[in-house]
Order: structure tokens, then sequence, then C-alpha cells
């Protein structure tokens, strides 16, 4: 069985000493970077762990790939530009068919979003995959969660609900990763490029990990403001209401979460420029409601109150 070390240079250790911005990759005990100047930089850490956020049985390939999709989400949505990354990978085993496969779709991913992987750990244990992304944004330019301000129209990105869908087709029986809902669950989209066109555009943005719902709560409660949501206009995935039926596909795209979409507060005057930039993408932005002066959410009736994705969900403290 291959160690710990030899596990690392083989599937994960990649040169990166000539990268712009790496002082020292992997080799030492920290990596060292230099980032650009002029700019602030951007951390966050995703966790993803078995059975919670991905079925066991599901390719190492998307696994690779999701573990670091779901990480930069986070810079998406605050306008960075992703720049390097480390992976914290707890493995029941050295399978090395199934890593060489995981790190397959993690490195693509790094090579198509211009992040590199600088460092990390492997230890033995219950699948688990921590990925620390780091970016940059100019300096005091970061999209924020609180910058949201009464009469901004709210628009998402792409479609809503595919995470939904994606997991009820996994449970039905589909395998096939060219199926729209669960190429969207395994296989999500880091919106980097629309987070660096929107940090231009909006005041205020998150990304949509937890249900557009909870996560609109949490916007909204960073800006002190409310929401006046249209759901009819939700854009919804492809083949969603096919799997789901109407209501409940309408129930996914609000509350479902793992759709890894922007949801942005723009000022009117920019929503024409913003869905232009974005269609130039080929990504669509869909006005869902405004944001209103009044605490709350509006518009979504008695039935549509899902809190959303919590892993401790309880009472109060």
């Amino acid at each position: 069985m291959p160690s710990e070390f030899e596990l690392i240079a083989r599937f994960f250790a990649r040169p990166c000493d000539a990268e712009p911005g790496v002082v020292a990759g992997p080799g030492d005990d920290c990596a060292l970077l230099a980032p650009s100047a002029g700019s602030e930089l951007a951390v966050s850490v995703d966790t993803s762990v078995v059975d919670v956020h991905f079925p066991p049985a599901a390719p190492a390939v998307a696994i690779g790939h999701r573990a670091l999709a779901v990480a930069l989400s986070d810079l998406a949505a605050m306008g960075a530009r992703a720049r390097w990354c480390l992976l914290a990978a707890t493995l029941p085993e050295a399978d090395e068919a199934w890593l060489e496969s995981f790190a397959a779709g993690f490195h693509a991913l790094c090579r198509r979003s211009g992040v590199v992987l600088v460092g990390g750990d492997v230890t033995r244990g219950p699948l688990s995959l921590s990925v620390t992304v780091q970016g940059e944004v100019p300096a005091g330019r970061a999209l924020r969660r609180s910058g949201a301000r009464a009469g901004d129209v709210l628009a998402v990105t792409g479609a809503l609900g595919g995470g939904r869908g994606g997991l009820s087709a996994w449970q039905a029986g589909v395998r096939d990763l060219d199926d729209p809902l669960l190429r969207a669950y395994l296989l999500p989209e880091p919106r980097l490029a629309a987070g660096e066109v929107l940090r231009e555009l909006a005041h205020a943005a998150i990304d949509v990990s937890d249900g557009l719902l909870a996560d609109l709560r949490h916007l909204c409660s960073a800006s002190g403001v409310g929401a006046s949501l249209q759901p009819e206009a939700l854009p919804l995935a492809e083949g969603l209401v096919a799997r789901l039926g109407e209501t409940a596909a309408r129930e996914a795209a609000l509350a479902g979460g793992d759709d890894y979409e922007l949801l942005v507060a723009l000022p009117p005057e920019t929503v024409a420029e913003a869905e232009r930039r974005l269609g130039a993408l080929g990504l669509p932005l869909t006005p869902i409601g405004r944001v209103v002066a009044e605490p709350g959410i509006h518009g979504i009736g008695d039935g549509a109150r899902a809190a959303g994705w919590q892993h401790f969900p309880g009472g109060a403290s």
C-alpha cells in the first residue's frame, strides 16, 4: 500500500513554483504566496462529507470536481478571481484507481478555473474532503452580502432546483452524468466569470448553496432589508418539472439547495448591462424580485417557507 507521501506525490503534487504568485508550493510546511499589488485576499473553506454532500457510490471524478467547485462558488459570490487552493483529504483506504479518477476531476477544474493546488494533507478515516480556496479582488471592491438597498432588483444566474432534482434522479437510479439534473447535482459549475462581471454592477451577492430562501434571508439580514419575490419568475432547471412535478419543482427552486448559482442585488439601471455581459458568457440572468425596506421575505405564500439546508437544525439556543 502506498504511503501518505507517495499518494500526495502521485496524485496531488504538481510543479507550481513557476506559477504567478507562488513563491513556494508543496514540499515545505507551508505554501508561500504573493498576492497581486492592490488586491485583497479572499479565503474560504468548504468540507464535503460522504453520505452528507454526495453519495458513496458517486463517480470519483465527480466527487473531485464537486469538492473544489462548491468551495470556488464562495469566491464567485465575492467577485474574486480564483488563484490557489489547498486540499485536506481523509480517505478510508488508499484505492489508487479511485484516487486517479478523483484527482482527474479535481485537477481538470483547477485548470479551467485558473487555480493552482499549493498544498494540503492526506489522512485515514471516513471519506471527507476539505478544500480551502484563495482568490484576489481589487481592494475595496469585493461583493458583500451587506450592500443591498431598497429598490434593487434581485436576480439569479443560471437555473434553480437542479441540485434537488439531481439528488432525486440519483435516488431513482439515474447514473448517466449527461443527464442535466444529475450533472447539476454532481458537477456544479462555480460562476467565477459571472462573479467578476457582477462585481462591477451589483450592490450585493451570495451564492445559492443552502437554498434560495435561506440564502436570500442571509443577504437581507446582512443588509438590513427585506425582499419581495416573484416565485413564478424563478428559472427552473432543465427537466425539473418532468421529474418532480410543478409544485415540487418550484419548492426545489426555492429551498432545495446545492445549486451554486449567484443571487445578486442590482440597481435597476445596471440590470440590462448585467444581462448583456452574462449573456456573452452564455449564462442567463433572471430578475426574480425586488429588495424592499420592510424586513422579511414577501410574495412566497405560507406554503413555501422552508428553512433550506442546515447541518444542525434546531430551535434558538
